[in-house]
């Protein structure tokens, strides 16, 4: 089954690398360092045998991050590699991580490809952040004994369901994973369905609720809001995805005629959409000010556009209330813990499938908002702007539960030593 899905994928190549092309009409990153994908290096610095870590995008490496810092903590001599499959994502590790790390993208999944991979940095462990399997890559793993592990995994009932039609090419995937540390009781189950062995899954939790944010991103985004947004109740939408903001924009100027100080911030997810964004604001006839034109708001700013990558944590501290993007429309949400640890009271929409979880056990907690249609988002706007202490619960609500919920980072580090 196997040797179908490599001559497949040989054959998926030519359009794999047409949609890369295509992509980089927006971004042009996606047309740079495709020998990379091949397995070709030249003069990166990444020392042999490293720990090899995977992170498809920015979502998942964030997540990683505090797992990687605690690693160099107790093991500094240790070489790591971060792999990605996106730009952003890459941008993302090298500048958090610095040269602390070496970083390249994810080769793909065909054998003479992981060849070259495997004899340039001879991992001595592999880890793989959240969902991805590749077959290929997974017996190469085997064949050259590198330990794999599957961390902060998670799996959709919809992926469970596909993966379930092929399991001549999943379960022996799946037989090379030494452990599978599941986000929820409901993912090992899953993973457990599709063939996973019951003693390689256990439960240990998500990374996510490990966020970490540093003293000097809180500084920097209260300066922003009292410099930048002076006397302004300032409304975030974070990681907003294409048609979402034009969701808000009606909803703003509704909520502009009772809110005269309001300010709309918005962190678009992908930057190959922050030209789209500003056009969008000047069709809607709102007054925008860009990031990367260093201007501060005055009194006639409606829409203040961060059209930078890496900041949306200090944008959360600048924030009186946040709503959580991709959310409203059917992307399936983003990650809703970063705002909760920053302390600022957190809103999203009905399409939160990728969080299902968190979404559910915050809102039993009463620690968030979530809203179904515009007509509830503007009234969740208006009652926390007109009830601080409202606010104020939302923000001690979701704190308690992030809390509760800690320990993940520290329950996989004791599993990833044992191969280390």
């Amino acid at each position: 089954m196997r040797t179908l899905y490599s001559a497949f994928f040989y054959l998926l190549i030519p359009f794999i690398l047409l949609r890369l092309l295509w992509r980089s009409l927006k971004a042009p990153a996606y047309r740079r360092r495709w020998p990379e994908r091949f397995g070709f290096y030249g003069g990166n610095p990444a020392d042999q045998g490293v720990l090899w870590f995977h992170a498809v995008s920015v979502g998942e490496a964030e997540a990683l991050f505090p797992l990687l810092r605690r690693l160099q903590q107790r093991r500094p001599e240790a070489p790591i590699l971060v792999t990605t499959t996106t730009p952003t994502g890459s941008a993302r590790v090298q500048a958090m991580m610095k040269d602390t790390v070496a970083h390249v993208y994810l080769p793909y999944d065909v054998p003479f490809v992981l060849r070259r991979f495997m004899r340039r940095f001879k991992p001595k462990l592999a880890v793989i952040m959240e969902t991805e399997i590749w077959p290929n890559l997974f017996a190469s793993c085997g064949e050259h004994k590198v330990p794999l592990y599957i961390i902060n995994a998670r799996l959709s009932e919809k992926s469970a369901l596909g993966y379930r039609k092929i399991p001549a090419l999943i379960r022996p995937a799946l037989a090379e994973v030494r452990l599978i540390a599941a986000q929820t009781g409901e993912d090992a189950r899953r993973f457990l369905d599709i063939g996973a062995a019951e003693e390689s899954v256990k439960t240990l939790g998500n990374m996510k609720f490990d966020v970490d944010i540093p003293e000097e991103t809180l500084v920097a985004g209260f300066k922003l809001k009292e410099h930048w947004f002076k006397g302004r109740f300032v409304w975030l939408l974070a990681s907003t995805h294409k048609d979402e903001e034009t969701v808000f924009f009606p909803i703003y100027k509704k909520l502009k005629q009772r809110i005269p100080e309001l300010l709309m911030v918005i962190v678009p997810r992908h930057p190959e959409r922050f030209p789209e964004v500003g056009k969008l604001c000047e069709q809607n006839r709102l007054h925008a000010v860009t990031r990367t034109s260093r201007m501060a708001c005055s009194a006639a700013t409606d829409v203040y556009l961060a059209d930078t990558m890496g900041e949306l944590k200090m944008f959360y501290a600048s924030a009186d209330i946040a709503f959580v993007g991709g959310s409203m429309v059917p992307v399936g949400g983003h990650n809703i813990l970063e705002a909760a640890a920053v302390g600022v009271p957190v809103m999203f929409g009905p399409y939160m499938a990728n969080f299902r979880e968190i979404a559910g056990k915050v809102l039993e907690r009463g620690a968030a908002v979530q809203c179904l249609n515009e007509e509830e988002i503007a009234k969740a706007v208006l009652k926390l702007y007109t009830h601080p202490e409202e606010r104020d619960a939302l923000v001690a609500k979701s704190r308690h539960f992030l809390n509760d919920n800690r320990g993940a980072i520290d329950r996989i580090c004791d599993e990833l030593y044992r191969s280390i």
